[in-house]
């Protein structure tokens, strides 16, 4: 089942020192999810924010919060960000030896539960997860940075995905993030993408409201 088009500025290209107003700014100018990427230095080179800074997003914004973990043993700190106020908390497969357990986890807390797949990490990973999960988060670029460029040959994986997810009958989100433009979005949501996590094409333009149309009119 596809979900209406869906726009997640990532909050990794705000401005930090005004992130609340920053989140406001893009609810204002149309965003339907607020995207949360956590990183810890170990999983990805790079290493950004904690519970206590998503708290803060969930604090300036009635829109849902979309946390993304890109750590390791991400065990330890789901129920932390559950507490902070994510509506929706995604794990890496590549990051989870028992990965449905972890699923589990985030469901029992009360919260949506996703999984993400880094560029080179097959479809058939979540073969056996359909009955559990609540969104496959695909990645288009190696996460770590924003603002890289999007790789097309995750195209294919992302309709095989769309394919599992009918096949299940399942109401699952299938959400990309990396390098989302309006010059790629419409070849996702071609191959069955529904919700899209945009940082630099968002946040990195001067009109919020304006990037965000932009991104819906390449629909």
């Amino acid at each position: 089942m596809a979900h209406p088009i869906k726009i997640a500025p990532s909050i990794l290209s705000a401005d930090f020192g005004e992130l609340a107003a920053e989140v406001q700014a893009v609810e204002r100018a149309g965003a339907d999810w607020i995207h949360v990427d956590v990183m810890d230095g170990r999983f990805v080179p790079n290493l950004t924010l904690g519970p206590v800074v998503s708290r803060a997003v969930r604090r300036a914004t009635s829109l849902p919060v979309d946390v993304h973990l890109m750590i390791v043993e991400p065990e330890r700190y789901v129920s932390a960000f559950a507490d902070a106020g994510a509506d929706v908390i995604t794990v890496h497969a590549e990051a989870c030896p028992h990965l449905q357990r972890v699923v589990q986890q985030i469901k029992e807390l009360g919260k949506k539960a996703g999984v993400a797949l880094n560029p080179h990490t097959s479809e058939e990973a979540l073969r056996y997860l359909m009955d559990d999960v609540d969104l496959v988060l695909v990645m288009s670029v190696n996460p770590g940075f924003g603002g890289q460029a999007f790789l097309p040959q995750v195209l294919p994986k992302v309709r095989a995905l769309r394919e599992l997810i009918a096949r299940s009958g399942r109401d699952i989100v299938l959400e990309v993030d990396g390098g989302v433009t309006s010059e790629t979005i419409g070849g996702l949501v071609e191959a069955g993408a529904d919700v899209f996590v945009a940082g630099s094409a968002v946040f990195g333009k001067p009109d919020y409201a304006a990037a965000i149309s932009a991104l819906r009119a390449a629909c």
